[in-house]
Protein backbone atom coordinates (compact mmCIF):
# COMPACT_ATOMS: atom_id res chain seq x y z
CA UNK A 1 0.00 0.00 0.00
CA UNK A 2 1.44 3.31 -1.40
CA UNK A 3 2.06 5.82 1.47
CA UNK A 4 -1.22 8.38 1.88
CA UNK A 5 -1.67 11.75 3.92
CA UNK A 6 -2.87 10.60 7.44
CA UNK A 7 -6.27 12.38 7.59
CA UNK A 8 -7.24 10.09 4.54
CA UNK A 9 -6.39 7.35 6.59
CA UNK A 10 -7.91 7.83 9.40
CA UNK A 11 -11.32 8.51 7.17
CA UNK A 12 -10.86 5.34 5.48
CA UNK A 13 -10.35 3.47 8.85
CA UNK A 14 -14.42 5.02 9.78
CA UNK A 15 -12.59 6.84 12.85
CA UNK A 16 -13.80 10.22 11.83
CA UNK A 17 -14.49 12.34 8.72
CA UNK A 18 -11.69 14.04 6.86
CA UNK A 19 -12.06 17.29 7.85
CA UNK A 20 -12.26 15.85 11.78
CA UNK A 21 -9.25 14.09 11.22
CA UNK A 22 -7.08 17.13 10.39
CA UNK A 23 -8.45 18.79 13.60
CA UNK A 24 -7.13 15.65 15.58
CA UNK A 25 -4.00 15.63 13.87
CA UNK A 26 -3.35 19.48 14.35
CA UNK A 27 -4.94 19.25 18.09
CA UNK A 28 -1.10 16.92 18.46
CA UNK A 29 -3.81 13.77 19.24
CA UNK A 30 -2.58 11.53 16.38
CA UNK A 31 1.03 10.00 16.51
CA UNK A 32 2.80 7.53 13.82
CA UNK A 33 5.55 4.75 15.25
CA UNK A 34 5.53 6.68 18.54
CA UNK A 35 6.18 9.94 17.21
CA UNK A 36 3.55 12.83 17.77
CA UNK A 37 2.19 14.67 14.00
CA UNK A 38 0.67 17.97 13.70
CA UNK A 39 1.44 18.75 10.06
CA UNK A 40 -1.56 17.86 8.24
CA UNK A 41 0.84 17.32 4.80
CA UNK A 42 2.17 14.19 6.69
CA UNK A 43 1.98 10.96 5.07
CA UNK A 44 2.11 7.35 6.45
CA UNK A 45 1.15 3.67 5.10
CA UNK A 46 -0.70 1.61 7.01
CA UNK A 47 0.87 -1.68 6.04
CA UNK A 48 3.90 -0.56 7.39
CA UNK A 49 3.71 2.27 10.39
CA UNK A 50 1.87 1.99 13.72
CA UNK A 51 -0.71 4.61 13.65
CA UNK A 52 -2.68 5.95 16.68
CA UNK A 53 -5.25 7.93 16.96
CA UNK A 54 -6.02 9.41 20.37
CA UNK A 55 -4.05 6.10 21.79
CA UNK A 56 -6.08 3.76 19.91
CA UNK A 57 -4.28 1.99 17.12
CA UNK A 58 -6.03 1.59 13.29
CA UNK A 59 -6.19 -1.17 12.56
CA UNK A 60 -6.76 -0.69 8.83
CA UNK A 61 -9.51 0.76 6.65
CA UNK A 62 -12.24 -2.28 6.09
CA UNK A 63 -11.77 -3.96 2.70
CA UNK A 64 -14.99 -3.47 0.31
CA UNK A 65 -16.11 -6.83 -0.68
CA UNK A 66 -18.56 -6.60 -4.00
CA UNK A 67 -20.43 -9.66 -5.26
CA UNK A 68 -23.10 -11.09 -7.88
CA UNK A 69 -25.34 -13.75 -6.95
CA UNK A 70 -27.91 -15.96 -8.81
CA UNK A 71 -30.14 -16.49 -6.38
CA UNK A 72 -32.06 -19.87 -6.64
CA UNK A 73 -35.44 -19.61 -5.47
CA UNK A 74 -36.05 -21.32 -1.76
CA UNK A 75 -33.11 -19.40 -0.19
CA UNK A 76 -34.86 -15.77 1.91
CA UNK A 77 -32.95 -12.37 1.04
CA UNK A 78 -31.49 -12.11 4.83
CA UNK A 79 -28.93 -12.29 6.89
CA UNK A 80 -30.54 -15.23 9.18
CA UNK A 81 -34.07 -16.65 9.03
CA UNK A 82 -36.14 -17.67 12.39
CA UNK A 83 -37.94 -20.29 10.25
CA UNK A 84 -34.60 -21.91 9.52
CA UNK A 85 -34.89 -21.51 5.93
CA UNK A 86 -31.36 -21.04 3.73
CA UNK A 87 -30.61 -17.84 3.38
CA UNK A 88 -28.29 -16.16 0.69
CA UNK A 89 -25.47 -15.86 3.02
CA UNK A 90 -25.14 -19.68 2.83
CA UNK A 91 -24.40 -19.66 -0.91
CA UNK A 92 -21.17 -17.06 -0.14
CA UNK A 93 -19.82 -18.99 2.06
CA UNK A 94 -15.43 -18.79 2.07
CA UNK A 95 -15.80 -14.87 1.40
CA UNK A 96 -14.03 -13.59 4.18
CA UNK A 97 -15.50 -10.30 4.64
CA UNK A 98 -19.13 -10.34 6.55
CA UNK A 99 -21.31 -9.00 3.38
CA UNK A 100 -25.09 -7.88 3.46
CA UNK A 101 -28.02 -8.24 0.65
CA UNK A 102 -28.87 -4.95 -1.32
CA UNK A 103 -32.44 -4.87 -1.70
CA UNK A 104 -34.42 -7.92 -1.88
CA UNK A 105 -35.53 -10.92 -4.31
CA UNK A 106 -38.82 -13.09 -2.57
CA UNK A 107 -38.28 -16.32 -1.28
CA UNK A 108 -39.76 -17.76 -4.54
CA UNK A 109 -37.64 -15.28 -6.82
CA UNK A 110 -34.10 -15.91 -8.13
CA UNK A 111 -31.58 -14.13 -10.17
CA UNK A 112 -29.22 -11.40 -10.15
CA UNK A 113 -28.87 -10.75 -6.07
CA UNK A 114 -25.95 -8.17 -5.18
CA UNK A 115 -23.92 -8.48 -2.01
CA UNK A 116 -21.76 -5.99 -0.13
CA UNK A 117 -19.96 -4.65 2.95
CA UNK A 118 -20.07 -0.94 1.91
CA UNK A 119 -23.14 0.61 3.78
CA UNK A 120 -22.52 3.83 1.81
CA UNK A 121 -23.04 2.64 -1.69
CA UNK A 122 -26.12 -0.16 -0.50
CA UNK A 123 -27.82 2.98 0.81
CA UNK A 124 -27.69 4.49 -1.98
CA UNK A 125 -29.03 2.30 -4.59
CA UNK A 126 -31.64 1.36 -2.78
CA UNK A 127 -32.74 4.94 -1.91
CA UNK A 128 -36.08 5.78 -3.74
CA UNK A 129 -34.37 9.02 -5.65
CA UNK A 130 -31.57 6.75 -7.19
CA UNK A 131 -34.11 4.69 -9.86
CA UNK A 132 -31.81 2.27 -10.15
CA UNK A 133 -33.48 0.70 -13.21
CA UNK A 134 -34.19 -3.81 -12.58
CA UNK A 135 -35.21 -6.23 -14.91
CA UNK A 136 -37.01 -8.72 -14.57
CA UNK A 137 -38.03 -11.83 -16.70
CA UNK A 138 -42.01 -12.97 -15.82
CA UNK A 139 -43.66 -15.84 -16.48
CA UNK A 140 -47.86 -15.67 -15.66
CA UNK A 141 -50.95 -18.20 -15.64
CA UNK A 142 -52.75 -16.90 -18.37
CA UNK A 143 -52.88 -13.98 -21.48
CA UNK A 144 -53.90 -10.39 -20.19
CA UNK A 145 -55.28 -8.50 -22.74
CA UNK A 146 -53.22 -5.62 -24.13
CA UNK A 147 -55.61 -3.21 -22.00
CA UNK A 148 -54.07 -4.50 -19.03
CA UNK A 149 -50.79 -4.90 -19.90
CA UNK A 150 -51.34 -0.58 -20.74
CA UNK A 151 -52.30 -0.32 -17.45
CA UNK A 152 -49.12 -1.88 -15.52
CA UNK A 153 -47.02 0.24 -18.06
CA UNK A 154 -48.87 3.56 -17.31
CA UNK A 155 -48.99 2.64 -13.76
CA UNK A 156 -51.35 0.82 -11.19
CA UNK A 157 -53.38 1.32 -8.15
CA UNK A 158 -51.80 -1.51 -5.53
CA UNK A 159 -54.34 -1.49 -1.98
CA UNK A 160 -52.31 -2.15 1.18
CA UNK A 161 -51.39 -5.85 1.82
CA UNK A 162 -52.39 -7.42 5.24
CA UNK A 163 -50.96 -10.74 7.23
CA UNK A 164 -52.34 -12.81 9.97
CA UNK A 165 -51.28 -12.37 13.49
CA UNK A 166 -50.24 -14.69 15.44
CA UNK A 167 -52.76 -16.21 18.31
CA UNK A 168 -50.61 -16.15 22.02
CA UNK A 169 -50.31 -20.23 21.06
CA UNK A 170 -48.62 -19.47 18.42
CA UNK A 171 -50.82 -20.54 15.85
CA UNK A 172 -52.60 -18.22 13.13
CA UNK A 173 -55.50 -15.82 14.01
CA UNK A 174 -57.94 -15.54 10.81
CA UNK A 175 -59.50 -13.16 12.99
CA UNK A 176 -56.17 -11.03 13.89
CA UNK A 177 -54.55 -9.37 11.02
CA UNK A 178 -52.30 -5.91 10.28
CA UNK A 179 -51.47 -4.20 7.59
CA UNK A 180 -48.05 -4.43 6.06
CA UNK A 181 -48.07 -2.31 3.36
CA UNK A 182 -49.15 1.19 2.15
CA UNK A 183 -51.70 1.77 -0.50
CA UNK A 184 -49.71 3.15 -3.61
CA UNK A 185 -49.54 3.95 -6.93
CA UNK A 186 -46.54 2.43 -8.88
CA UNK A 187 -44.57 3.61 -11.64
CA UNK A 188 -44.52 4.03 -15.27
CA UNK A 189 -42.96 0.65 -16.28
CA UNK A 190 -41.36 -0.54 -19.20
CA UNK A 191 -42.89 -4.03 -20.16
CA UNK A 192 -42.10 -6.56 -23.62
CA UNK A 193 -43.67 -9.68 -23.95
CA UNK A 194 -40.82 -11.83 -24.76
CA UNK A 195 -42.95 -15.25 -25.40
CA UNK A 196 -45.97 -15.55 -26.45
CA UNK A 197 -47.89 -18.82 -25.13
CA UNK A 198 -50.60 -19.71 -23.37
CA UNK A 199 -48.69 -19.14 -19.96
CA UNK A 200 -46.72 -15.50 -21.61
CA UNK A 201 -43.19 -14.86 -20.51
CA UNK A 202 -42.55 -10.64 -20.02
CA UNK A 203 -39.62 -8.51 -19.59
CA UNK A 204 -40.09 -6.30 -17.28
CA UNK A 205 -38.07 -3.33 -16.01
CA UNK A 206 -38.92 -0.89 -12.77
CA UNK A 207 -37.33 2.18 -10.93
CA UNK A 208 -38.56 1.29 -7.75
CA UNK A 209 -38.72 -1.80 -5.29
CA UNK A 210 -41.67 -1.99 -3.65
CA UNK A 211 -42.67 -5.36 -1.24
CA UNK A 212 -43.89 -7.75 -4.48
CA UNK A 213 -44.33 -5.57 -6.52
CA UNK A 214 -44.63 -7.26 -9.85
CA UNK A 215 -46.66 -9.98 -8.04
CA UNK A 216 -48.83 -7.72 -7.00
CA UNK A 217 -49.18 -5.66 -10.24
CA UNK A 218 -50.53 -8.71 -11.89
CA UNK A 219 -52.77 -9.89 -9.69
CA UNK A 220 -53.95 -6.53 -9.85
CA UNK A 221 -55.30 -7.70 -13.58
CA UNK A 222 -56.12 -11.10 -12.52
CA UNK A 223 -53.34 -13.18 -13.46
CA UNK A 224 -50.94 -14.78 -11.20
CA UNK A 225 -47.18 -14.88 -11.43
CA UNK A 226 -45.61 -18.20 -11.69
CA UNK A 227 -42.05 -17.22 -12.08
CA UNK A 228 -39.60 -14.07 -11.59
CA UNK A 229 -36.06 -13.65 -12.48
CA UNK A 230 -33.71 -10.59 -12.61
CA UNK A 231 -32.01 -10.28 -14.93
CA UNK A 232 -30.40 -7.01 -14.69
CA UNK A 233 -29.54 -4.81 -11.32
CA UNK A 234 -28.60 -0.84 -12.38
CA UNK A 235 -25.40 -1.64 -15.34
CA UNK A 236 -24.90 -5.34 -14.13
CA UNK A 237 -26.32 -8.37 -16.47
CA UNK A 238 -26.73 -11.74 -14.88
CA UNK A 239 -23.68 -14.08 -16.22
CA UNK A 240 -23.19 -16.84 -13.44
CA UNK A 241 -24.88 -19.64 -12.83
CA UNK A 242 -28.04 -20.68 -10.05
CA UNK A 243 -26.73 -20.84 -6.54
CA UNK A 244 -22.87 -19.34 -7.70
CA UNK A 245 -21.30 -16.12 -7.35
CA UNK A 246 -18.78 -13.63 -8.95
CA UNK A 247 -16.49 -10.57 -7.13
CA UNK A 248 -17.38 -7.35 -9.65
CA UNK A 249 -14.44 -5.95 -10.92
CA UNK A 250 -13.55 -2.35 -10.70
CA UNK A 251 -15.24 -0.83 -13.65
CA UNK A 252 -18.72 -2.58 -12.22
CA UNK A 253 -18.17 -1.28 -9.04
CA UNK A 254 -17.04 2.47 -10.66
CA UNK A 255 -20.54 2.23 -12.95
CA UNK A 256 -22.57 0.30 -9.98
CA UNK A 257 -21.88 4.16 -7.55
CA UNK A 258 -22.26 6.17 -11.01
CA UNK A 259 -25.49 4.83 -10.80
CA UNK A 260 -26.31 5.28 -7.25
CA UNK A 261 -26.18 9.00 -8.11
CA UNK A 262 -28.78 8.49 -10.98
CA UNK A 263 -26.08 9.01 -13.39
CA UNK A 264 -26.00 6.96 -16.75
CA UNK A 265 -24.55 3.71 -15.88
CA UNK A 266 -22.53 1.70 -18.70
CA UNK A 267 -19.38 -0.45 -19.23
CA UNK A 268 -20.77 -3.59 -17.30
CA UNK A 269 -21.02 -7.18 -18.47
CA UNK A 270 -24.04 -8.20 -20.49
CA UNK A 271 -26.05 -11.37 -21.42
CA UNK A 272 -28.67 -11.99 -23.85
CA UNK A 273 -31.88 -13.02 -22.75
CA UNK A 274 -34.80 -14.77 -24.27
CA UNK A 275 -37.96 -16.45 -23.77
CA UNK A 276 -36.76 -16.41 -19.77
CA UNK A 277 -33.83 -17.88 -20.07
CA UNK A 278 -30.13 -16.40 -19.04
CA UNK A 279 -27.43 -17.30 -21.62
CA UNK A 280 -24.66 -17.21 -19.55
CA UNK A 281 -22.45 -15.02 -21.82
CA UNK A 282 -19.86 -12.23 -20.53
CA UNK A 283 -19.18 -10.52 -23.41
CA UNK A 284 -18.61 -6.75 -22.20
CA UNK A 285 -20.09 -3.96 -24.24
CA UNK A 286 -19.97 -0.04 -23.76
CA UNK A 287 -23.40 0.83 -23.48
CA UNK A 288 -25.64 -2.56 -23.48
CA UNK A 289 -28.58 -0.64 -23.50
CA UNK A 290 -28.01 0.32 -27.11
CA UNK A 291 -28.32 -3.21 -28.77
CA UNK A 292 -31.30 -4.22 -26.05
CA UNK A 293 -33.45 -1.24 -27.44
CA UNK A 294 -33.39 -2.28 -30.94
CA UNK A 295 -34.82 -5.52 -29.86
CA UNK A 296 -37.35 -4.29 -27.82
CA UNK A 297 -40.04 -1.48 -26.93
CA UNK A 298 -41.98 -0.38 -24.35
Amino acid sequence: MPSERLQKIIAAAGLASRRKAEELITQGLVSVNGETVTELGTKADLEVDSIKVNGRLISGAQHHVYLLLNKPKGHVTTVSDPEGRPTVLDLVRGVKARVYPVGRLDYLSEGLLLLTNDGALAQKLTHASSHVPKTYLVKISGKPSDGDVAKLREGIFLPAEQSHLKSPAGRLDEGLRKRRSQAVRTAPAKITLTRDATNPWFEITLIEGRNRQIRRMFEQIGHHVEKIKRVRYGPLYLDVEPGKFRHLDAQEVEALKRAGTGARNAGARSTKTSGGKSSGAKQRTKNPDAKRRKRHSA
